[in-house]
Order: C-alpha cells, then sequence, then structure tokens
C-alpha cells in the first residue's frame, strides 16, 4: 500500500474514494475492490482481521484492503446478534442479490423466448397485461428501469423529507399511469419494483450501484438469446470475479479459489466458538 501510494503523481486529493480510483488495478471493473466505512467500530474489526487501513486528512471515511466480494454483504449488524439471526439476514441479502440481477431480465427472456415455461392460467393474464402495450419488452423495461433510476436520483438529491415523498409519490403516479396509458405492463411494474427494493436491502451503496449496472447487461442479453443469454453473462461475471485480485489476494475468495475454513463468515456467519482468536 505504501508504494503504490508513493507511486501516485498528483497535486492533491479532496477525498478518499478519489485515492481509491488511482489505487485500483483494474480501473474498468464496475466492481468496488476497496473497502471503506465511515464506523471506527468496522475499521478495527478489519484491523483484527489482519486488512490494512488507510485514512486521508479531512476525509471522513476509510478504506480496508484486501477485500472480497463478500464483504460488501456483510453488516456490522450480524456481528452483535445471535448467529442464527446473523446468517438468516445474510441469506436474505443474497436472495435480494439474485432478485436485483435477474428479475428484470427474466421478464424480458420469458416474454421473447421462452413464454411456454408460465402456467396456463397466469399466460392468459400476461397476453392480456401485454396485448395494449406498444413496445417489445426490452424497449418497455428498459423505460420502466430507466424511470426508477431517475426516481432513485431525484431522491438523492433533494432534501430527505421531500426525496422520501418524490420516491413514493412519483412511484405510484408514474407505475399507475404507465399501466391505464398502455405504455407498460403491470406485471413488468411489479418485477421492476420488487428488483429496486431488493437492490437497497444489499447493505453497501457502492457495491449496489455496481449491481445497478449490471442488472442492464443481463436485460440487454435476455433479449437476444433468452436465458441462454443470461447464463452467458453470468459465466462471464464469475469469471470477471475470479480474475481480480486486490493487494494479492483474490477477490472472489472463499469461494475461488475455495477455501473451506473462511465459509464459516461469508454467507452464514458461524458461532463465535468456530472462530480462531
Amino acid at each position: 500500500m505504501q508504494e503504490r501510494i508513493k507511486g501516485i503523481d498528483i497535486k492533491g486529493i479532496n477525498d478518499l474514494n478519489q485515492l481509491i480510483q488511482y489505487l485500483d488495478k483494474k480501473p474498468l471493473s464496475i466492481f468496488p475492490q476497496y473497502f471503506t466505512t465511515e464506523r471506527p467500530d468496522v475499521s478495527t474489526s478489519k484491523l483484527l482481521e489482519g486488512r490494512v487501513i488507510c485514512l486521508l486528512d479531512g476525509s471522513p471515511y476509510s478504506l480496508s484492503t484486501p477485500t472480497s466480494f463478500f464483504e460488501f454483504f456483510q453488516s456490522p449488524d450480524d456481528y452483535n446478534q445471535r448467529w442464527l439471526l446473523g446468517t438468516l439476514s445474510r441469506a436474505l441479502r443474497f436472495t435480494a442479490l439474485v432478485i436485483t440481477l435477474f428479475a428484470s431480465a427474466f421478464y424480458v427472456a420469458v416474454s421473447m423466448f421462452q413464454y411456454e415455461i408460465i402456467p396456463v392460467n397466469l399466460l392468459q393474464q400476461f397476453i392480456k397485461s401485454r396485448s395494449d402495450v406498444p413496445f417489445n419488452p426490452l424497449i418497455e423495461a428498459l423505460i420502466i428501469e430507466s424511470i426508477i433510476e431517475l426516481l432513485r436520483e431525484a431522491g438523492a438529491r433533494l432534501p430527505s423529507k421531500i426525496g422520501q415523498t418524490i420516491g413514493i409519490v412519483g412511484g405510484i403516479v408514474i407505475g399507475t399511469a404507465a399501466v391505464e396509458a398502455g405504455f407498460s405492463s403491470n406485471i413488468l411494474i411489479i418485477v421492476v419494483s420488487i428488483s429496486a427494493i431488493s437492490s437497497f436491502v444489499v447493505p453497501h451503496i457502492i457495491m449496489t450501484a455496481s449491481l445497478r449496472i449490471s442488472r442492464f447487461i443481463f436485460i440487454i442479453l435476455a433479449s437476444i438469446a433468452g436465458f441462454f443469454g443470461i447464463i452467458f453473462g453470468l459465466i462471464i461475471l464469475l469469471i470477471h470475479l475470479c480474475s481480480i485480485k486486490n493487494m494479492g489476494e483474490y477477490y472472489f475468495k472463499p469461494i475461488a479459489p475455495l477455501s473451506l475454513k473462511d465459509l464459516k463468515d461469508t454467507i452464514i456467519r458461524a458461532p463465535y466458538q468456530f472462530f480462531k482468536k
């Protein structure tokens, strides 16, 4: 870390997140490679795990390295409550990961290619909901997803009370108007809403942004080859995650390379008796 910082030749840095972008070895990757936090207890826990902590004068954040993909789905609350509740919380976050990545892409794939997997009773409702929509499923999904992103950005830029009102009222009004005007199907509104809610379950906002970008990629791949496009995108995504190394450590550890002893603090949170001193 000291050698990398010494190799940076600029006049000044205003924030720690700017420093992170200079330290990145894979700047084209959409996934965060350094873990940042404002909480002192999280920083001290990273030190106890053997990580390196970097602070910048005037910045409220600290960064820790090396970082793994699974750290961004962990919360300090997992360690402050009993292990079973912490494990269930993590399982819920990884379920939300699958939903936010593939829900809209699944809708596009089913609408354009694999509609035969829909039960007959549901298929009738599905055809009825799409009968008045003038766009194909890809354009329809991209428009609704883009509207959700606009509402998200508007809510983040406005004051907190107004931002919450814009998010709730805007989502309800626009969603209802889009269905009544035949602009979108009601099933897609439900799918996109569940996908957006699932993205908020991820505790770290920087990983949420990466998942939002990945969701659009999967939607486009699903429009090209259906489920085969989704599977192809998933394989490319896993290959990319397995290829990233951060300060000599693999980003997708302990899954790749597999480390059974480290699995007790990734998808699950084992009791403290199973951890070494």
